[in-house]
């Protein structure tokens, strides 16, 4: 039997209380053995994946220089205030 929006809510709001499922069960006034067949089809069900929140520092990005590393180790460090599109022209005749 699929798990309706009502055994979801029971079986979170029990997961939430800390009641034993027998103490759960008759404080709602619902049959144990129901509520345990709903769970087990509740269980078998995919699982969303847990998400948490992660504190970050954000700080802004204000480079002095742009580096560009080559595969083979060479680098070319340019001021940051250089042109973008000067840049562009420069991998054009690199390339």
């Amino acid at each position: 039997m699929a798990v309706t929006t009502k055994w979801r809510q029971h079986i979170e709001a029990w997961q939430r209380s800390g009641l034993s499922q027998a103490e759960y069960c008759a404080e709602q006034q619902l049959n144990v053995r129901t509520f345990t067949a709903r769970l087990s089809d509740y269980r078998k069900l995919p699982q969303p994946e847990s998400t948490a929140l992660i504190p970050v520092q954000i700080q802004p990005a204000a480079p002095e220089v742009i580096v560009f590393t080559h595969a083979q180790g060479h680098r070319l460090e340019l001021p940051a205030t250089v042109s973008a599109r000067w840049v562009a022209e420069l991998w054009r005749c690199l390339a």
